[in-house]
């Protein structure tokens, strides 16, 4: 808990020095002028540019969902919302966004799923988004490269080690879930290392709880290849929730006044973006992510313009988000105390 709130508050320090930063870019922006853009923008589009930002933790809900449906755990939609922005939240404020798993697993084990099964879904999931990423990444490449080449050289080598990275996750993530021995036998080096280390006692203790577990593990893996549908629907789910996040800063440049013909052009400008920002283990690709939406949208924008289509569109699509999330989260919490208090 005390490294969860380190970490919160580097990401606000994060966040503060990154808002500071994109400012400075600018000619002349005051938070008045930005506000008054926001009351003057296109209310449809606006709304979409809402709705969109909701679609990322809503998509991701309805991916796990689906996911555990097929396993044989039905939970309501709302259950789906909390998981996903437990995950969102958890992502945001810590490196490598390590903390977003466990911290879903968490309200899913609360939910009466087993650790085995919460495991398994959840590294599914995280194949199937890393998969929308890549999908979305090569589409635009194909269709766009000309917006790739507008990037400055360093945006565009941190956007090529960003896509290398995504595919060894992705590659890494399938060996995990289809090979029981390979994931088994990395935890247990892991637990020698812990227990060298003085970090982890009983250590042949918790082996012999880790194979119950792996046991537990493969029969949800290998009810899950029973339901080859339980691929597919959590890959839609997933590309959805990465389109959602994706249309946001599009939804946000036409509430803006932009040319619709120039729409398809943010969108690619922030999908490189999105895969650039994986290049950097920073909680929530923070500073990363404005750096590469600053020089992606000034190869289509006035400057002035770029940066406020970059603040609007990181306030509502990631800031706005992560509080959304963060909420839920709290709301979630209580919930399962009183639930625990109360003995049910």
């Amino acid at each position: 808990m005390k490294k969860k709130v380190i970490w919160a508050i580097v990401s606000l320090l994060l966040a503060f020095l990154s808002i500071i930063a994109v400012i400075g870019q600018a000619d002349s922006i005051s938070i008045e002028e930005l506000i008054g853009d926001v009351k003057n923008a296109n209310p449809f589009w606006l709304t979409m540019a809402i709705c969109a930002m909701l679609g990322f933790i809503v998509f991701e809900g309805e991916a796990i969902r689906s996911i555990l449906k097929h396993v044989g755990y039905k939970r309501h939609h709302l259950d789906g919302f909390v998981y996903a922005a437990a995950d969102v939240y958890f992502s945001a404020i810590t490196p490598s966004a390590s903390g977003g798993q466990p911290a879903s697993a968490y309200f899913m084990m609360r939910s009466a799923i087993p650790a085995s099964v919460a495991t398994a879904t959840l590294i599914l999931n995280l194949i199937m988004y890393t998969l929308s990423i890549v999908t979305v990444g090569a589409i635009c490449a194909i269709l766009a490269p000309n917006l790739f080449l507008n990037f400055n050289i360093i945006s565009r080598l941190l956007i090529i080690f960003g896509y290398s990275i995504i595919i060894i996750f992705a590659s890494s993530f399938c060996l995990l879930l289809f090979k029981r021995s390979l994931l088994e036998a990395i935890i247990k080096k892991i637990f020698r290392f812990l227990s060298h280390l003085k970090l982890l006692k009983n250590v042949d203790e918790k082996i012999e709880k880790l194979e119950v577990t792996m046991d537990q593990y493969k029969s949800c893996v290998d009810e899950m290849r029973k339901h080859k549908r339980v691929f597919i629907s959590s890959y839609l789910f997933n590309l959805a929730q990465r389109l959602s996040q994706l249309l946001v800063p599009v939804f946000l440049y036409l509430a803006a006044g932009g040319e619709k013909t120039k729409a398809f052009d943010v969108y690619a400008v922030q999908t490189y973006v999105s895969i650039g920002a994986n290049c950097m283990p920073v909680p929530g690709g923070m500073g990363v992510t404005d750096y590469l939406m600053i020089d992606g949208f000034r190869g289509l924008l006035e400057n002035d313009f770029a940066v406020k289509l970059e603040l609007m569109s990181r306030s509502l699509s990631f800031y706005i988000c992560v509080l959304i999330s963060f909420i839920t989260v709290i709301i979630g919490y209580s919930f399962c105390k009183r639930k625990a208090n109360k003995g049910e």
